[in-house]
């Protein structure tokens, strides 16, 4: 890649970390899963002294995270300053072509620091106790129950209630109404506000809420239940629909990035995912393993857009 030794060695001292104060961009507004996932990050970089120094969040809200990636592909290429937090939704736009003129190649996919489950949850005074009864309601009319998340329509988050509502036999999905909101944070609160009658997101989003007692879950979307104190949370398999909805959370850099500056970030995340810091924020929040970086990152990434692309033509979200 170089012509010159000294030139390449000149380049790796001048690259190898971001100099001063860095950026993470959470593509929506403060109390969601991306917010969560920059603020918890910056913190324990912070507290490990992983970067050079402090980390600010910004964020840039819109079209599930296609304003954040649109700005990052016009004014950040090649910025060693910043990361973005990612997620399955960002894959999930990129799959459906839903961010305008992007691709999953513009960017550079770094790392991925645990996977947060898909949820659906009611409140706490709803008359559906479980997914089942939910579901039913939808069997006899597609109209019958409203759901909002932190997601454009057909994004992850509804495309969890069209999977399970599919498998549960209701036959128009597109009547199924769906209210998509700026963050899982916003959706819940109009949730409580009693104009909706359940929420789909993740885990992470809806925790704060369950433990303050305002909601209830009826089913999480892992492969059998999770550890620990989240062990009593039934989950849709066991409930008859065989859906699993994973949704990763990660950072992608910005295109253009020098190959010794997208190591140094990728060491600095392997670190900080091996700390017992961030072991704690994972069972503090419902994280669970699910860590690849580097190459392996890109190549999931790149898989997943064209797994979902795959799903969403099946369902008819996508031509």
């Amino acid at each position: 890649m170089t012509t010159m030794v000294v030139t390449g060695v000149l380049a790796v001292t001048a690259h190898a970390a971001p100099e001063g104060k860095t950026e993470c961009i959470a593509p929506a507004k403060p109390g969601g899963g991306w917010d969560f996932t920059c603020r918890s990050t910056a913190r324990a970089l912070q507290d490990l002294s992983l970067i050079p120094a402090g980390m600010q969040t910004i964020n840039i809200p819109g079209a599930s995270g296609g304003v954040a990636f649109s700005h990052v592909r016009a004014k950040r290429q090649g910025d060693d300053s910043v990361i973005v937090a990612a997620s399955t939704a960002t894959t999930t736009r990129l799959a459906q072509q839903r961010y305008v003129g992007g691709n999953a190649d513009q960017v550079r996919w770094v790392a991925s620091l645990g996977a947060d489950y898909g949820i659906i949850a009611v409140p706490a005074d709803s008359p559906y106790q479980d997914l089942k009864s939910l579901m039913s309601a939808l069997v006899d009319n597609p109209k019958a129950v409203s759901f909002s998340g932190g997601d454009v329509a057909g994004g992850f988050d509804h495309l969890k209630v069209l999977m399970t509502a599919r498998q549960a036999g209701v036959e128009n999905l597109r009547g199924i109404r769906y209210l998509a909101f700026d963050s899982g944070s916003v959706a819940i609160t109009q949730l409580l506000g009693g104009h909706i009658d359940a929420f789909t997101g993740d885990l992470s989003e809806a925790m704060g809420f369950v433990e303050s007692g305002d909601l209830r879950l009826l089913a999480v979307f892992s492969e059998d239940r999770l550890p620990g104190e989240l062990s009593d949370i039934p989950t849709a398999r066991e409930q008859g629909y065989n859906v699993v909805a994973p949704n990763w959370r990660g950072f992608y850099l910005p295109g253009g990035v020098s190959d010794e500056d997208y190591q140094w970030w990728q060491s600095r995340l392997d670190k900080l995912y091996a700390s017992d810091e961030w072991k704690e924020i994972m069972a503090t929040h419902g994280l669970l393993p699910f860590h690849k970086s580097g190459e392996a990152m890109s190549q999931f990434a790149h898989q997943q857009v064209k797994d979902i692309r795959e799903v969403s033509e099946t369902l008819g979200l996508v031509q």
